[in-house]
């Protein structure tokens, strides 16, 4: 529970740091970070996110006292890579083409890439562990260094280069301070193994094609907005699809945070068919939080635009991120409900062929869609690819795992989800506000719980009961 609350805390303060950078930037502005950061995810994706996934699947508290070879690869591997971006980025400055682009914010990107490569692996090492303190510090210390080194940048220099450069120096001085929790005894670079590489990299290679087939999308949607309108467009387009990605990922990764490593734990200790039940399990319990926290920020947009969107890029905000949800809720599906499946059994090709069918897609939607005023065909276009990336992922799913979530919980979610939209429906024509607010979501959380207890969706009514016991006897 501790790493779950720690986790939402990282998550709001992120939600929060993006929304202070939009402010103190503008649109123009925003929209170069914006575009950098993108560079920074792509570049971490590519050569530092098979690290972070083989340390949540293959390393553990057992592992850690058993077999240190694994982190000694793990650690000897993130050396050898940010050596291996250094090198190449020297390079490509004495004897590469020029980009249209800044050079600042480029060096800044691939520096960003690094620094958060460091922590995501850093903070894989502690959930793998179920290290609920050294997790919940290393959280805390990014946060409030985040805060007030990119918050404070944004704001007295105006600048998307110190903005990233405060990210960077919040990052490395989290990892330098929790450096002695993750360190593990006996872990030697010198132990590393070629073989353990190849195992590693054979796992995690074809989630990280397709995670970087899904971040090159925005990278390229916000490209072409630059080029056919201004940074100041872009700047409006990628802050509707930051913040709408982070609330998702927020509501999944925070049952991912708990739900997957129980699924790993199951695997080690009881093996692969008690495994499939517990992601058939936790494939349910995603769909049946995201499915309705997807309608309700739909819901409460107006109110959301009101209070919390800078006003320079309120319109535009609700407009993009209104097109973007229905993408949005399925890469929720894709990396929180369903991926666990291939990750489990380790044969992950699937999710290659699902992310070259998101890019197929899209592509064609961008040539079948007329092009208008705004960038809206780019965001029907790139939440058109998500939603076919979630048909092929189900479809080689259904393949490979013989167990599923209850076609009963499936459905009593959607039912509720419907009962919670049409109530709330008319109460989107209030007056914005907190009050509005407020009420849509007391109202909201009020009707789906109802709807969770009568239908018992996904096995939640017993929790529920059993915390209102547990109340009632405290009191």
């Amino acid at each position: 529970m501790k790493v779950l609350l720690a986790f939402l805390a990282n998550t709001i303060t992120n939600f929060i740091i993006g929304l202070v950078v939009a402010k103190f930037l503008g649109p123009e502005e925003y929209g170069r970070f914006a575009l950098a950061f993108s560079i920074a995810v792509v570049v971490q994706t590519a050569l530092y996110d098979w690290l972070r996934l083989s340390a949540t699947r293959f390393y553990s508290q057992r592992t850690r006292e058993n077999d240190p070879i694994i982190r000694s690869t793990l650690g000897t591997s993130f050396l050898a890579v940010t050596l291996f971006l250094f090198v190449t980025t020297v390079l490509y400055s004495l004897i590469g083409p020029r980009l249209d682009f800044d050079n600042e914010l480029i060096l800044l990107a691939l520096l960003t890439a690094t620094a958060n490569g460091l922590f995501d692996y850093s903070t894989a090492l502690a959930r793998a562990r179920f290290e609920d303190a050294a997790y919940g510090r290393l959280v805390l210390v990014k946060n409030l260094l985040a805060f007030v080194l990119i918050g404070a940048g944004a704001w007295l220099f105006r600048s998307a280069g110190v903005a990233l450069a405060g990210g960077v120096v919040s990052l490395l001085g989290t990892v330098f301070f929790a450096r002695e929790a993750l360190r593990d005894p006996g872990v030697r670079c010198r132990d590393a193994q070629i073989d353990t590489v190849k195992l590693l990299m054979a796992y995690s290679a074809p989630i990280v094609a397709a995670h970087l087939l899904y971040q090159v999308m925005p990278l390229a949607a916000r490209s072409i907005v630059a080029s056919v309108y201004d940074f100041a467009e872009t700047g409006q387009f990628a802050l509707a699809y930051d913040l709408g990605l982070r609330a998702v990922m927020a509501f999944g990764s925070a049952l991912d945070v708990l739900l997957f490593q129980i699924a790993v734990a199951a695997h080690e200790e009881h093996g692969e068919r008690r495994a499939r039940e517990q992601v058939a399990h936790n494939m349910g319990v995603v769909f049946a939080f995201l499915l309705p926290a997807c309608v309700g920020l739909w819901l409460v947009m107006p109110s959301v635009e009101a209070l919390i969107v800078p006003g320079q890029f309120r319109g535009p905000f609700g407009h993009y991120l209104g097109l973007l949800l229905p993408g949005l809720f399925a890469m929720g599906m894709i990396n929180f409900g369903v991926n666990p499946v291939f990750q489990i059994s380790k044969r992950t090709a699937p999710l290659v062929v699902a992310a070259v069918a998101a890019a197929l897609v899209s592509t064609l939607f961008l040539f079948v869609l007329p092009w208008g005023k705004d960038a809206s065909n780019l965001a029907v276009a790139q939440a058109a690819g998500y939603v076919a990336a979630l048909a092929a992922t189900i479809y080689f799913a259904l393949r490979a795992q013989p167990v599923w979530p209850s076609f009963w919980d499936l459905s009593a979610a959607i039912v509720g989800t419907a009962v919670m939209f049409l109530a709330l429906t008319p109460m989107r024509g209030m007056a914005p506000g907190f009050p509005t607010l407020i009420l849509q979501i007391a109202a909201g959380v009020a009707i789906y719980g109802a709807m969770v207890l009568i239908f018992d969706i996904v096995g939640l009514r017993a929790y529920v009961l059993a915390w209102v016991r547990a109340r009632r006897a405290r009191a």
